[in-house]
């Protein structure tokens, strides 16, 4: 404004005239004018202890010492800290990530569409509820094979998963068997009461044999909404870690080999895949915490 000229007198307004009329200080007009011909410094505030390059080497050696493939920067983050003892934020680790391209391809976001279910499938104990379901997968020499899976909806832990040529009604109980045989010690008459088993209508779920079979062994069926896979949402995360981190980066020759292959991948999801809402703990962490905490 102080550079305009005045229509009347054909003169500029000058600087003294219009910060008189603004009620400015000339001498905050002059710094600010001052401060914006100066170029960029850099980072203000405190050096950090860590610099971008040795922290994007921390990174890299983070990602090729997992066993797991295509972790976003929250895990790098959490791994940093509790691993190799680098403390710094969460975004930055996110920046230099993105600027070394190291970022996993994610997803893009759809628009949402109201749903039955707007529950709460999380539950604040293990073995109050657990989730099954069924995917398949290719072998080389048996062609499409059924995978079957169960999983508590507390830890997210994998309680039981199983392969086999055909998924039947019979095949689908073997991973809910094994998870009963872990956690409560033995296959009996209502060993496993107060537990409920979320599945979807499947006709192997839905099955006379199935369904007495859960019963026999004290659990209550809940089965999902029709058409509304979020009531069954636990298992379907984890099928989606093993497919991205199993299934879809190996080949398998057979049945078996797969079903060896699946057993290991449990143990190894149990044991090391960090989870954001149990705070950064892998499935066994936090069901050894809830161990602790009901023993206190």
């Amino acid at each position: 404004m102080s550079t305009q000229t005045s229509p009347s007198t054909q003169q500029r307004y000058g600087v003294a005239r219009v910060v008189r009329v603004w009620n400015l200080s000339r001498s905050t007009v002059y710094a600010q004018r001052a401060r914006r011909a100066q170029p960029a410094t850099g980072r203000r505030g405190r050096r950090p202890l860590v610099d971008d390059a040795t922290l994007l080497e921390h990174i890299r050696t983070v990602l090729a010492e997992s066993p797991f493939q295509g972790e976003g920067h929250r895990k790098v983050w959490a791994r940093l800290r509790a691993v190799k003892q680098v403390r710094t934020s969460i975004r930055r680790v996110l920046r230099v990530m993105r600027a070394a391209e190291l970022l996993a391809p994610a997803r893009q976001p759809v628009a949402v569409v109201e749903r039955r279910h707007d529950g709460r499938i999380v539950t604040d104990q293990p073995n109050v509820m657990w989730g099954t379901d069924m995917t398949t997968t290719i072998t080389l020499i048996d062609g499409q094979t059924a995978i079957f899976a169960a999983i508590d909806h507390c830890t997210a832990e994998c309680v039981g998963i199983h392969a086999a040529a055909h998924g039947t009604r019979f095949e689908a109980l073997e991973p809910v068997r094994q998870g009963v045989r872990d956690h409560y010690g033995a296959i009996g008459a209502g060993i496993a009461t107060g537990l409920a088993l979320r599945h979807d209508h499947g006709s192997q779920y839905m099955s006379d044999d199935f369904q007495a079979e859960i019963h026999f062994l004290g659990m209550t069926s809940s089965p999902a909404f029709v058409r509304q896979p979020e009531g069954n949402g636990c298992i379907e995360r984890f099928f989606r870690t093993l497919k991205e981190q199993l299934l879809w980066v190996k080949y398998f020759r057979d049945v078996e080999e797969l079903r060896q292959a699946l057993l290991v991948f449990k143990e190894t999801y149990n044991q090391q895949w960090l989870i954001a809402r149990l705070g950064y703990r892998s499935p066994a962490q936090a069901r050894q915490a809830f161990a602790v905490r009901s023993a206190a």
